[in-house]
């Protein structure tokens, strides 16, 4: 069994014409599989492959056995990561969430390693259905469901052994690699001008971005950083792929199944999620569904002010040009040539609608509580003075300091060197933000003169045209500052400073003392011959004519004076120049 490892299968060339590879296994994992059955208390009749990932690695097959309906899934992450879903998985069950059942081992395990994979057996819920997705109260249903699952989350804590997932403190980090991947896209259309959808896609970019940069310095402005310092059992799991075929009605309400991918997180991200993507499948943002969504989540996990706010800075991001335009990457030529134009148009259709519902949903804020949030403890900074231009000395301001870390399964860097970006509130056992710096286009500076393409575009698929709203029409949170962030100023502790104050002591006592003693003279001597220079002038200076006799004793003492010319090396030691002066005493 541990012979035939897991490998991903979408390169695989032996599959005949026609075949669907996420219905496809190779015959070794589904041997495999079998294999791992027999580490149940259980006879398998069938075994039927539902769905399988052959970019990852993954499968899940329903299995008939003596025990009813059961199903079979290989987990395509990394056992350690796996294991953290696997307890979740099981916490979820203790506390009563609708989710299916880990079937054990016979000898009592809820997993089993095989092919350098984890599989787990569950319970196959026959009665699940997904819920209506042609009208809003299917929608609800679901989003009622995603609210009480993540109440059911709060206070997991993952097994030993178990590896952390979690996207809790990598918003701001998530937000500046988008833009700098908007960034990509510019460059990309430019490196292409000659393709049939490169002028268009310059001529929209730089709204996109501007949308991508405004959000984010909201997100700085927000109660964000004082959220997440409460802590990852505070706020629970997201389930990160949250929808229609992941959450179906069933006995008691919405099941959720599929939860290998859960990560600690701000929740509502979930929500965030589903109600995006199903705006982009309407093709226009409807407030009447949008605020029904967000009230069901709400009936099953409570809103306050602060919360919504983020929500709302989520969803002004701009999420859905970045999903469907990203796949341009891989090749570019085509993409620009054959595939961004229809999707410009559905994109910038949306967009028409997406600012109006925005503005005027944003004030729902008021309908929830005012959450309380503790603010971080910020480390005292010392107020340096530095120099201004007309030579004063100007006291700085203090700047808080925070940090976070992005601990996503798939951390991705820019191809270019980049700066800093705007600083934001960070907490301080983390690392910092990856660096940014937006590339400057005259090109496009001189286009933004020139009427937008997405009028254009718009007018050509007969939609009304709206006037765009832009992110910073809608009013900003008062009373907060973004400041950039400073490495905080840590007192050693006393008895730290008291050694190593000894440390030095004891260091300069154990100096050379003839180098010491030899660096007196030199000082000594250059004393005595100053002093007896400043006297034969003054005495010349009193016009008396000392007599020959004092003259020459006056410079026979200032002879004496001069350090001798070949000083003792600070090298020596006491007992040589001890040897030394007994043979010259002898």
């Amino acid at each position: 069994m541990e012979q035939y490892q897991i490998e991903p299968w979408d390169h695989i060339t032996t599959v005949s014409p026609g075949t669907v590879l996420e219905q496809y296994v190779p015959p070794e994992l589904e041997a495999l599989g079998r294999q791992v059955m027999e580490q149940y208390d259980m006879k398998v009749s069938s075994m039927v492959l539902i769905t399988s990932k052959p970019d990852k690695g993954g499968a899940i097959w329903k299995i008939e056995t003596d025990k009813g309906p059961r199903s079979i899934k290989v987990l395509h992450r990394h056992p350690q990561r796996s294991l953290f879903s696997v307890g979740a998985q099981e916490y979820l069950v203790q506390v009563g969430a609708r989710v299916p059942a880990l079937i054990p081992t016979i000898d009592g395990r809820l997993y089993v390693e095989a092919g350098g994979k984890s599989w787990i057996v569950t319970d196959w819920i026959e009665t699940l259905v997904p819920a209506s997705k042609i009208d809003l109260e299917g929608a609800a249903q679901l989003c009622q469901g995603l609210g009480e699952f993540h109440t059911w989350t709060k206070g997991y804590k993952p097994p030993a052994g178990a590896s952390k997932s979690s996207r809790l403190h990598g918003w701001i980090k998530y937000y500046q690699k988008i833009i700098a991947k908007i960034g990509w896209f510019r460059h990309i259309a430019e490196a292409y001008n000659e393709t049939a959808g490169s002028g268009p896609l310059l001529q929209v970019v730089d709204d996109f971005e501007r949308q991508a940069v405004e959000a984010l310095e909201r997100l700085n402005n927000s109660e964000y950083a004082n959220m997440v310092a409460m802590g990852e059992p505070h706020w629970g799991l997201a389930h990160q792929d949250y929808g229609w075929s992941n959450g179906q009605m069933g006995p008691g309400g919405i099941w959720v199944i599929d939860l290998d991918g859960v990560s600690y997180d701000l929740p509502f991200r979930d929500l965030r999620k589903i109600i995006t993507s199903t705006m982009d499948d309407m093709g226009v943002w409807d407030i009447t569904w949008i605020r029904g969504m967000i009230e069901a989540y709400h009936l099953g996990n409570p809103f306050d002010q602060q919360m919504f706010e983020i929500l709302w800075i989520d969803m002004a991001f701009p999420n859905e040009f970045y999903k469907h335009v990203k796949e341009m990457v891989f090749d570019p030529v085509n993409f620009l040539n054959l595939e961004l134009m229809p999707i410009l148009q559905r994109v910038l259709a949306t967009e028409s609608t997406k600012w109006q519902v925005l503005q005027e949903l944003y004030a729902d804020k008021e309908k929830y509580p005012l959450g309380t949030y503790e603010p971080q403890y910020v480390p005292e900074q010392w107020s340096l003075a530095l120099p201004s231009e007309d030579g004063s000395f100007v006291a700085t301001d203090q700047s808080p300091f925070f940090d976070f870390t992005n601990v996503s399964d798939n951390p991705v860097s820019p191809p270019f060197v980049a700066a800093e970006a705007p600083a934001a509130a960070l907490p301080p056992h983390e690392q910092h933000p990856i660096p940014l710096q937006l590339p400057v286009n005259e090109a496009a500076n001189e286009a933004a003169n020139e009427p937008s393409l997405a009028s254009a575009l718009i007018a050509g698929s007969e939609l009304s045209e709206v006037p765009p709203v832009g992110l910073s029409e809608v009013p900003v949170a008062q009373g907060l500052i973004t400041l950039a962030p400073i490495r905080p100023i840590i007192a050693a502790p006393i008895k730290l400073l008291v050694r190593s104050k000894k440390r030095r002591r004891k260091a300069s006592r154990n100096t050379n003392t003839i180098f010491r003693r030899s660096g007196s003279k030199k000082k000594s001597a250059s004393r005595k011959k100053s002093a007896l220079s400043l006297t034969i002038k003054r005495r010349k200076a009193t016009k008396t004519s000392p007599s020959k006799k004092s003259i020459g004793r006056l410079q026979k003492q200032r002879k004496k004076s001069l350090p001798s010319k070949r000083p003792a090396s600070p090298y020596r030691t006491t007992l040589q120049k001890t040897k030394r002066n007994t043979r010259k005493t002898a």
